[in-house]
């Protein structure tokens, strides 16, 4: 009888003060690796971004050089075969944010034809490079 009274005394689970040094434990992990995520989160965006800047630019150049103007909007990009699709801008989330700008005047002041020279993102955030995302 004696033995059953100590088996039934004894702890059988954590105390307060253990679960509470698991609970500090666990969240000074956490801060540490929510934060340096985040940053990962980001750089893995702003790789998506200059990719989709090079491949847009690389089919207007190449539209440029198969019509003698460059493309009035993005749409006649894929229209035309020199893009599947229009990507999906990874900040705004949209793939109709993107800024057309419109070529420069040439040295005798004619404009080239066409309304998209280059592109941009829509975005207003600022890069981890301190350089805004709209003048990638």
């Amino acid at each position: 009888m004696k033995n059953w009274l100590k088996y039934m005394k004894s702890p059988k689970g954590f105390t307060l003060f253990e679960l509470l040094a698991v609970m500090v434990i666990l969240s000074v992990l956490a801060s540490i690796a929510v934060p340096s995520y985040k940053r990962s989160q980001i750089k893995a965006r702003e790789a998506v971004l200059a990719e989709d800047l090079y491949q847009m630019r690389r089919a207007i150049d190449a539209y440029f050089v198969d019509h003698d103007s460059y493309p009035d909007t993005l749409d006649q990009l894929t229209g035309n075969k020199y893009l599947r699709g229009i990507p999906r801008d990874p900040f705004t989330r949209k793939d109709d944010s993107w800024n057309c700008l419109p070529p420069e005047p040439a040295e005798n002041g004619q404009l080239a034809e066409g309304g998209c020279f280059d592109v941009r993102s829509g975005s207003d955030l600022i890069g981890l490079n301190d350089i805004p995302y709209q003048e990638w």
